[in-house]
């Protein structure tokens, strides 16, 4: 499950890294959560392009908005559970980051945050799919939700799940959804390896979606909760549904 994530990068260096048209302006995030804005890039007429769109997918035969939100698509599933199959097969996304977010369970102890992120700081996409939803008022809204799969080696001890965190080189792939079939698609949703992406105990400030600032990088000794001055710096250039409270 990816429930809460970060993107300290600029708009310039995510414009030259994922290479859309446009030139948004927004500030940095350290603590994005379910039913914010989120930016993703997506192709349209043979281009890419950012747009802003609401985290948790709101498909678009529903006749009124869910009570769950649909944050993540299990990528196991994701071609043949009715909320995700259109979006899968018509409307894949990626969504940019430079960090994620998972709580390992201890006994007896509050969980502990953590902030993975690649070993090399660089920002990332996860696979995303999008949807647009007209409300019976004859609103509009286009909403998005992150493709997991079964967490890696690595990470595995503190969550099961992870994002979908596609290769650069499969991105095009992923975003021709004329010409990348579902079930080649379905080829491209697979844990990162285990050397790319470290795990950083993080304060558990993060818990609450209010707290949003640099601060929340900096790491912890779990053991006493305590910073310990190394912060994560900017980059250098359960599934399925999420029920509010």
């Amino acid at each position: 499950m990816c429930g809460r994530y970060k993107i300290e990068t600029t708009p310039e260096m995510l414009r030259a890294f994922f290479n859309f048209e446009e030139h948004p302006n927004f500030p940095p995030r350290f603590n994005i959560a379910p039913t914010q804005p989120v930016p993703i890039v997506r192709v349209i007429a043979g281009k890419r392009h950012f747009q802003l769109v609401r985290w948790g997918l709101v498909p678009s035969w529903m006749q009124e908005m869910p009570k769950s939100v649909l944050i993540n698509a299990r990528a196991e599933t994701i071609d043949e559970k009715p909320s995700f199959k259109g979006g899968f097969r018509h409307r894949r996304c990626l969504i940019p980051a430079d960090g994620f977010y998972e709580w390992q369970t201890r006994d007896g102890r509050q969980k502990q945050p953590h902030m993975i992120r690649r070993a090399d700081d660089a920002p990332f996409a996860m696979a995303g799919i999008w949807d647009d939803w007209l409300s019976a008022d004859g609103s509009e809204l286009e909403t998005c939700a992150i493709v997991t799969t079964a967490a890696n080696d690595r990470l595995k001890s503190i969550h099961h799940r992870m994002p979908v965190i596609l290769d650069p080189k499969d991105w095009d792939a992923w975003l021709d959804t004329d010409g990348t079939s579902a079930k080649e698609a379905t080829q491209l949703l697979k844990a990162t390896s285990d050397e790319v992406m470290e795990a950083l105990p993080v304060s558990t400030r993060v818990n609450k979606i209010s707290e949003d600032d640099s601060d929340l990088t900096t790491v912890v000794d779990p053991e006493v909760g305590s910073e310990i001055g190394k912060k994560a710096k900017p980059g250098k250039n359960d599934d399925d549904q999420l029920n509010l409270l």
